[in-house]
């Protein structure tokens, strides 16, 4: 036991540490709300559909934001520091493009009008920051008490990386998501639409809309993605800034990401691949650590060469036209394609989806 115990308190030391003011808290979680403000007031005012050539300008500028950001952690505490940050970003970035492919089959589902899709996954993104901080607090607090649950992490990763080598094919069903079916229960639902409002007045009640139900869907498949996202962060960092801050500005930008890449599914055919081998790594990294701790440099560079050779084979051999890829839930409830209803069955009165919302 002494060992195990001395084997973890230097595993803990090869990572970066330091300690963060409250008013640097304080000042992140204000520029955070200041850039979502921004967003959702300025640049996103009045519902529209998103255009390509938009999400890819404000994918930019959000991917910019997260790097930049990394220079202010190079500056403030160091190399190490900012490389373990980029290690971070990189990895919940590329998690996050699964997630997003989910996010593009739930809205099909719910036959979601492209100009509302932006508020829902607005409140979908703010719910996210909320779930993330909650699990990496978590996650660093027993990772310091039982230093053994490395272990566990690093085996679910395997287990991860290996169910993404073997996709399914069935149908994604977002009636099967308990959570959804809970809620449905004890909130009373429309199956019409209303601009962008989650709620609605009809007769002098006041019911969920249809996009009620499709946040609840995005916020507990979040769930299941952060389960995979958060251990693998924490096999590059255990400082609590530096983790949340990355996952803060990857996620940030899903917004943009989701309107660029959504309907480009066929052009990461390797994708799916490439996340196994980055949680494979990660997964290996954890089980190790107490043996030898690989430098975040090294981490950095085999994660970033590992998505540039997929994204660039996927881009050199794109699927076939009409072929659709494998897209991995992350154990997201229900099922993989996105069923509709036919017309008759699934529409309400304004041509909305009826289903779950309606139930």
């Amino acid at each position: 036991m002494p060992s195990l115990l001395a084997a973890a308190e230097s595993t803990a030391t090869d990572f970066v540490s330091f300690s963060t003011p409250g008013w640097v808290w304080a000042a992140f979680a204000a520029l955070v709300v200041v850039l979502l403000l921004v967003d959702l007031v300025v640049v996103h005012k009045d519902a529209h559909v998103v255009t390509t050539k938009e999400a890819a300008i404000e994918s930019a500028v959000w991917i910019s934001i997260g790097l930049l950001f990394g220079l202010v952690l190079l500056v403030w505490q160091g190399g190490d520091a900012a490389g373990e940050y980029y290690a971070g970003y990189l990895i919940e970035k590329s998690l996050s493009i699964d997630n997003v492919f989910v996010w593009a089959l739930v809205m099909s589902y719910f036959a979601v009008p492209q100009q509302f899709q932006f508020r829902v996954l607005f409140w979908g993104i703010f719910g996210a920051l909320v779930l993330r901080a909650i699990f990496i607090f978590g996650g660093v607090a027993i990772l310091e008490r039982f230093s053994w649950v490395i272990y566990v992490f690093g085996a679910f990763l395997l287990f991860t990386a290996i169910r993404l080598l073997k996709p399914t094919h069935d149908d994604v069903h977002p009636e099967d998501n308990l959570i959804l079916r809970m809620v449905n229960k004890v909130v009373p639902s429309t199956t019409e639409y209303d601009g962008q409002k989650l709620f609605t007045m009809r007769n002098g009640k006041r019911l969920a809309t249809p996009l009620f139900a499709v946040l609840v869907v995005v916020e507990s498949s979040d769930v299941i993605f952060a389960v995979d996202s958060i251990p693998a962060i924490l096999a590059v960092s255990r400082e609590e800034f530096i983790v949340f801050s990355s996952n803060a500005f990857a996620i940030l930008g899903l917004r943009a990401l989701y309107f660029l890449l959504a309907d480009l599914r066929n052009r990461f055919r390797y994708l799916q691949q490439g996340l196994a081998i980055v949680l494979a790594f990660v997964g290996v990294k954890m089980l190790i650590s107490e043996v030898y701790h690989l430098p975040t440099y090294l981490s950095l560079g085999v994660i970033a060469v590992v998505l540039a050779v997929a994204i660039t084979l996927s881009i050199r051999n794109p699927l076939p036209e009409g072929e659709e890829p494998d897209v991995s839930t992350h154990g997201l409830p229900g099922r993989r394609t996105p069923h509709v209803e036919s017309a008759s069955s699934s529409t309400g009165a304004s041509g909305a989806p009826g289903g779950p919302a309606g139930d």
